[in-house]
């Protein structure tokens, strides 16, 4: 297990800062980083774009489908399906009073902020909880040059605290050390 500072922001897994030590280490089981600042902003906008929108105020469910994208500030989300599962007494997504509790993200899903990026084929941001969850054969995450590969990464977003698990292979690390910040 080795320990790494990264970085996410806002929906987006933004990683930040590579240190020579992990430079050593090209293949593990799983990688334990620090990741910080994965915070959703309550004080920017959010726009969403998708083909269509099914709203069930009674289940308290949105449905975006086909070619959703989310853009909050600087990062941009997106997947072919987005599920929003919302709570609150007379909570509505179109009044914009919707507490959100889960969003579900499904058929192939892209996070961007600058220079980062992070691709899978599923993902669940849980509120509740705050984690956040990549998940598919493969995960990808990509700042500049610098690769992680893995199958599942798991943000707690509080903390900042995150897991990248190879499910059964192995983690993939690629570090070019011209990344690395002058000192």
């Amino acid at each position: 297990m080795m320990y790494r500072r990264l970085r996410i922001s806002a929906a987006a897994l933004i990683l930040a800062g590579m240190t020579s030590c992990l430079a050593l280490t090209a293949h593990a089981q799983s990688t334990t980083s620090n990741m910080e600042g994965l915070k959703l902003s309550n004080d920017q906008p959010i726009q969403i774009q998708s083909d269509q929108l099914e709203i069930k105020d009674q289940e308290k469910k949105a449905f975006f489908t086909g070619n959703v994208q989310v853009v909050q500030g600087t990062t941009t989300m997106k997947a072919g399906k987005m599920t929003v599962l919302y709570k609150g007494e007379g909570a509505s997504v179109t009044s914009g009073s919707a507490d959100i509790d889960k969003i579900y993200l499904d058929d192939t899903v892209f996070l961007s902020s600058g220079t980062q990026q992070a691709t899978a084929e599923k993902g669940e941001f849980n509120m509740a909880t705050q984690t956040f969850v990549l998940e598919g054969k493969q995960v990808v995450l990509s700042q500049g040059p610098n690769v992680f590969k893995g199958c599942k990464l798991t943000v707690l977003m509080e903390t900042g605290q995150a897991k990248l698990d190879a499910c059964g292979g192995r983690v993939e690390i690629m570090l070019d050390p011209k990344s690395r910040p002058k000192q």
